[in-house]
């Protein structure tokens, strides 16, 4: 059974002053889910679910699914911050969504088949898109607890306009064993990579170290694991206006308590992305140069 690729575009960029998704960066007015979504096709995924918002669904649709008819079946669904649990009702103030692990759950009803999640404004590469479609491919049919992610080399994954965050993997015999989430990653002033500890002294990390950039493998039962651990949040956290349920923190959770198991995928990709306004020109090039290769057609869709 071909994997589906769930793509998490409800969020709006606050450091990048607007709705990122949908810039477009290619030579051709492609945005990096273009990208994705070539991608995730030549590698052999068999549909792709966008989680959005209701309130860009007109533009979304016009400007995003349109393109892609006759190229891949699509399906959309919504994240919105009233979607809670049964006996859960949404604070009044509360406008910060719930998070990624949230924005996951509103695919259960559509995903029934192994199923890989990225961000909607990060790029790649190819290459992250094949080990993860081979993984999911994988698998034996109805596999359980059995998780992946693509782990890319922190080196591949920095900006040059900023310091970044990034969720540092440790492994053991190529399976994660916890996602360590590093703020304020950097280069120092002979180019190396650098973040600040939880004691305030300055650590390397060698360019070659796993990082998550949220391009994560999962079996369909993930999404029960989801609702459970989304209410044991809510009761925790409800009240806490900034408070949001992860990704990691639920994956983390199951590896700690022997209840799943996630393989680290090598990549030799380079990610990029348009954290900052800054990087949109860098941005730009690199597409440029990546259709000038050949790497990608004049006309993808």
């Amino acid at each position: 059974m071909k994997p589906t690729l769930f793509v998490l575009a409800a969020g709006m960029g606050s450091r990048y002053g607007g709705l990122k998704q949908l810039d477009g960066l290619g030579p051709h007015g492609e945005t990096i889910m273009d990208y994705s979504i070539y991608d995730a096709i030549h590698a052999g995924f068999g549909k792709v679910v966008f989680v959005i918002r209701k309130d860009f669904e007109a533009d979304f649709r016009e400007k995003i699914l349109s393109k892609y008819e006759g190229h891949i079946p699509v399906e959309v669904v919504f994240q919105a911050v009233t979607d809670l649990p049964e006996g859960f009702t949404c604070p009044t103030d509360r406008v910060k969504p719930w998070g990624t692990n949230h924005a996951v759950l509103m695919g259960k009803n559509v995903i029934h088949e192994p199923f890989a999640i990225i961000n909607s404004d990060d790029y790649y590469g190819r290459n992250s898109f094949e080990v993860m479609a081979k993984e999911l491919m994988s698998l034996p049919e109805g596999s359980t607890n059995h998780y992946s992610m693509v782990g890319f080399k922190v080196g591949n994954t920095m900006s040059e306009s900023g310091t970044v965050s990034r969720g540092v993997c440790e492994t053991i015999d190529g399976n994660l064993t916890g996602v360590v989430e590093r703020t304020a990653i950097g280069y120092d002033e002979n180019h190396n990579i650098v973040f600040t500890d939880e004691e305030g002294k300055v650590q390397q990390l060698d360019f070659n170290t796993p990082v998550s950039m949220n391009f994560w493998g999962f079996t369909p039962d993930y999404f029960a694991h989801s609702e459970q651990f989304f209410v044991k949040f809510l009761k925790e956290n409800i009240n806490k206006p900034k408070a949001e349920f992860y990704i990691p923190t639920l994956v983390n959770d199951l590896v700690l308590r022997g209840e799943a198991q996630c393989k680290v995928l090598t990549t030799e990709s380079k990610w990029f992305g348009v954290t900052y306004s800054a990087d949109r020109p860098a941005v730009v090039e690199k597409f440029a140069q990546l259709h000038e290769q050949g790497i990608y057609p004049e006309k993808m869709f």
